[in-house]
């Protein structure tokens, strides 16, 4: 039985867990301690737990097997879910970018609190969870070969970024420039945004079936080469479904073999590369005589 979305399921049931907690923290140290920057960083937590569901939801969508309206699969569910987590992930940078704003020109009329020590020490502990998750979660999802879990480990990455901008701005209004502190939500925004692109981007790139990188392909054409049969490659062609690899291949063979033999050789070929790529779902395999 496959373990890839109970795998993702105890890594996104970890990301859940530290993210709550995280957010409460950050939102009474925000309050306490007066500092908007600090506030805007605990609600960016908060919509990571949102995000975490929204994967966990597509990793198992995407783990349903084939059935007759979906003889390919489900694996373009985790992109759909990268793309919803993109959008909530904007969605949230925009409401931290406008409080911060409002912030800022609020600050020409009247006095900005000055943020206390304990804004501070909540940023500091932020950044070394934050950073912590997003190498844990981007360390399952390059072995998982998952979309979803690796939108989530970059909005980790975005959370500790946005908690360095907080950082910032609590010490500068502490060290008499009060400004510094919305400032600093402004700044988050700007992250947020750009990890919710990137995020968008790489999500629509798998759902429009772009080939595999340049250096897969050519691993995939030594694995068939190796084979002494083979006397060449007549067509490589790859796509990429979701996180799974589809390929067609045409090899030549000697024309003088028998069809029994020839069948043979290129079911040999066939799965010596499924077995060295555990990435590719599907190889069709077309025999050529060698001219």
């Amino acid at each position: 039985m496959d373990g890839r979305p109970q795998e993702a399921l105890r890594v996104s049931l970890v990301s859940i867990a530290v993210n709550l907690l995280l957010s409460a923290a950050k939102l009474a140290a925000g309050l306490i301690a007066r500092s908007g920057a600090m506030v805007s960083d605990a609600v960016h937590s908060a919509s990571d737990i949102f995000s975490t569901i929204i994967v966990v939801i597509g990793v198992k969508l995407s783990g349903k097997a084939p059935d007759r309206e979906h003889p390919y699969g489900h694996e373009r569910m985790e992109c759909v879910a990268a793309i919803v987590l993109s959008v909530i992930l904007l969605i949230t940078g925009l409401f931290i970018g406008q409080e911060g704003a409002r912030r800022i020109l609020a600050a020409q009329t009247e006095a900005l609190p000055v943020p206390g020590m304990l804004a501070l020490a909540a940023a500091v502990v932020s950044i070394a969870v934050k950073e912590a998750m997003f190498w844990y979660t981007r360390r399952a999802a390059k072995r998982l070969g998952s979309a979803a879990l690796m939108a989530d480990a970059w909005h980790h990455r975005s959370d500790a970024l946005s908690s360095v901008g907080a950082l910032i701005g609590i010490v500068g209004a502490r060290m008499g420039l009060p400004v510094l502190d919305p400032l600093a939500s402004v700044v988050i925004c700007a992250f947020i945004a750009k990890a919710a692109f990137d995020i968008f981007k790489d999500a629509i790139d798998k759902m429009v079936d772009h080939s595999a990188e340049p250096a897969t392909e050519a691993a995939v054409r030594d694995c068939v080469m190796k084979h002494e049969a083979v006397r060449g490659i007549d067509l490589l062609r790859t796509r990429e479904f979701g996180n799974k690899l589809y390929i067609e291949l045409e090899i030549a063979l000697d024309d003088a073999l028998p069809l029994a033999q020839a069948h043979a050789i290129a079911e040999e070929v066939h799965d010596d590369v499924e077995r060295t790529f555990p990435q590719v779902k599907h190889i069709m395999i077309h025999v050529n005589p060698a001219t």
